[in-house]
Parts: structure tokens; sequence; C-alpha cells
């Protein structure tokens, strides 16, 4: 489903119109990713939880030529779907 499908899904679902819709949406996706940014999590309960886990540091390979090369340590985004989200998909 692209950003758009789920925009004209909301709106029809919500009675929203697609503008109110996409900056609802928008601004859904910033509040998150600003939380993620400070570090917090974002549980959204029976859907999942948002968060962000440190990788460390590691050597990995080129595999055109075999060379060793380092990988910098970062953050990485995780999720965990909740239990309804799990039953919904498996149903």
């Amino acid at each position: 489903m692209k950003k758009v499908e789920l925009v004209e899904a909301v709106a029809k679902k919500t009675g929203l119109t697609k503008a109110d819709a996409t900056r609802a949406l928008d601004a859904t996706l910033e509040v998150v990713t600003k939380a993620l940014v400070k570090g917090d999590k974002v549980p959204l309960v029976g859907f999942g939880t948002f968060g962000v886990s440190k990788r460390a540091a590691r050597e990995g390979r080129n595999p055109q030529t075999g060379a060793t090369v380092k990988i910098p340590a970062r953050k990485a985004v995780t999720f965990k779907a909740g239990s309804a989200l799990k039953e919904a998909v498996n149903k």
C-alpha cells in the first residue's frame, strides 16, 4: 500500500477530506520520528512499538574484492508487532 492509498483509506474511514487525512498522517509520522530521534519508544497499544536500538561498530567484507571494511556504530529503528496485529495478520 502506497501513501496515497493509505490517505484515501483513512479519509474514507474517518470522513475526513484527503487533504485533512494527509495532514493528519504527516503529523503522526513527524511526531513518531521526533520521538525516535530523542531515543523514546512509541508504543501503540494493539498495533506495536517503535523503538531505536544501537548497533556496535564491526568489520565487514566488500563482496566484490573481499577486502575488510570498517562498519561504524549506528542506531537502527526497530518495530515489534503487538498481539492484536499479529492475530489479525495470522487469521
